[in-house]
């Protein structure tokens, strides 16, 4: 009897990604996300760099927290179907109720022959809100 053999898929990581990025989220696009063209609608990756980019406000705002702002949303490459995407993001600005991040969204194409091919690039503001929505302080610490 032979030992079972273990290969471990290793994801890539972008090769020039600023220090203070960091992976909030990964998620695989389907065809039911297609539009005619066979590309994934803009306004799918637009709400998963939302969700992405509200990972660390949340944290940094121990709270509810909404998007106030898409200040920049640049589409770099089509995404297709079966794309790898990962979703990496850093604080740009902490103000007084609110947080700027930056989002960069990376594909990892061809799984034979694997390619790195950042799609999309996003600053979104989110502001703390307290249980009447209204906009609150972010906690210093």
């Amino acid at each position: 009897m032979t030992a079972p053999t273990s290969r471990t898929a290793t994801l890539l990581t972008p090769p020039d990604l600023h220090p203070d990025m960091e992976l909030v989220m990964r998620v695989m696009p389907m065809p039911k996300d297609a539009n005619g063209n066979g590309d994934i609608f803009g306004g799918w990756i637009m709400s998963h760099v939302d969700l992405a980019g509200c990972v660390i406000p949340a944290r940094i705002a121990r709270g509810k927290i909404a998007t106030v702002a898409v200040n920049e949303f640049v589409f770099r490459s089509a995404v297709s179907v079966g794309d790898l995407l990962s979703f990496y993001a850093r604080v740009e600005k902490i103000g007084r109720t609110s947080i700027t991040m930056h989002v960069e969204v990376w594909a990892e194409r061809r799984p034979s022959d694997p390619l790195l091919v950042k799609v999309t690039e996003a600053r979104v503001t989110y502001v703390a809100i307290d249980h009447e929505g209204q906009p609150r302080p972010i906690p210093k610490d």
